[in-house]
């Protein structure tokens, strides 16, 4: 029986992919640049099993087998950094997720258009702004003799200037708030875009059942977003454990680095600063086994729970 049906299959696949040659050609830069960067670099992985020194290359330094992971999970700092970078990717996701949500939720109830460009245009404007841009506001804010101690001084809170900026236990509270200014208006993009997509006659048809504002942006609004929310939830769990460090590097210092070091910066200082390559290779390889598993693991909850699913 898979023999009668294996030519037809075969000749459904060849004739849909000669329909769509166009789309094909257009990807194949992109596929191109995706195999450069993305997996002919992975042959640097053999790094994390040797005891790599640059003067001898990958090829003459000696093996090591799993030495270079057993360094880095005996490592406390390993656990401490660990830490901090899920605990802002875990505040990051929350805050951006949801206040993209709402936004565009309230977005897509004004009425004037104009009002509505314009608050679109302020809350996109901080995504194409260097971060090197946003850190050097927020420090400028939040130094001693800045703005935000003057009002607080102003207020009596404080009876004298603090460096904000110091205190490590708030550094997670500020990055999560600078990372939100910076994108909550770029990613509401693309829920916009779905819920101009909603068919009008679901809202015309809860106003002829009495329903008001709230009560249609609950149940139509809402529901309409949840299947393009989950996909991107799914991504951005993929990400959760990579968040980066541009706004750490930019914002961090010696007084708050217990609580703003995040494994990327680990890694560049093992590597660069230590002169542990290997073992700054072994970080990258346990970040993207875990940043697989995590996705395949949302991807299977999503699933079963509301059928919805990346792959």
């Amino acid at each position: 029986m898979s023999l009668s049906t294996s030519p037809r299959t075969s000749t459904k696949l060849f004739t849909k992919l000669r329909s769509q040659y166009q789309l094909l050609i257009m990807s194949v830069p992109f596929v191109v640049l995706l195999i450069i960067f993305s997996y002919i670099p992975l042959w640097g992985w053999l790094m994390a099993f040797q005891k790599y020194s640059p003067g001898k290359g990958i090829w003459k330094s000696p093996w090591v087998g799993f030495d270079n992971f057993v360094t880095l999970f005996h490592d406390e700092r390993f656990f401490l950094v660990l830490r901090n970078t899920l605990v802002m990717s875990g505040l990051s996701l929350v805050t951006g997720f949801v206040g993209a949500i709402l936004l565009a939720l309230l977005l897509n109830e004004v009425r004037h258009s104009f009002f509505k460009r314009t608050i679109q245009t302020v809350t996109y404007i901080p995504h194409f702004v260097s971060m090197v841009v946003i850190a050097n506001i927020v420090l400028t804010f939040l130094a001693p003799e800045g703005i935000i101690n003057a009002l607080l001084l102003k207020l009596g809170i404080l009876n004298e200037s603090v460096f904000i900026m110091g205190k490590g236990e708030l550094f997670w509270f500020i990055n999560t708030l600078v990372g939100l200014w910076k994108e909550l208006g770029w990613s509401t993009i693309i829920y916009l875009a779905v819920l101009a997509g909603i068919n009008p006659d679901l809202y015309e048809a809860a106003d002829v059942d009495g329903a008001g504002r709230f009560q249609k942006m609950w149940n139509i609004s809402i529901p309409s977003l949840m299947p393009t929310a989950i996909i991107l939830l799914i991504l951005s769990m993929g990400n959760i454990i990579n968040i980066g460090y541009e706004s750490q590097f930019l914002l961090g210092n010696p007084l708050n680095l217990d609580y703003s070091e995040v494994l990327d910066l680990y890694a560049l200082n093992l590597s660069f600063g230590s002169g542990e390559y290997s073992v700054g290779v072994a970080l990258g390889i346990f970040k993207s086994i875990v940043s697989l598993l995590i996705v395949i693991t949302v991807n299977f909850i999503a699933k079963k729970s509301s059928g919805i699913r990346l792959f």
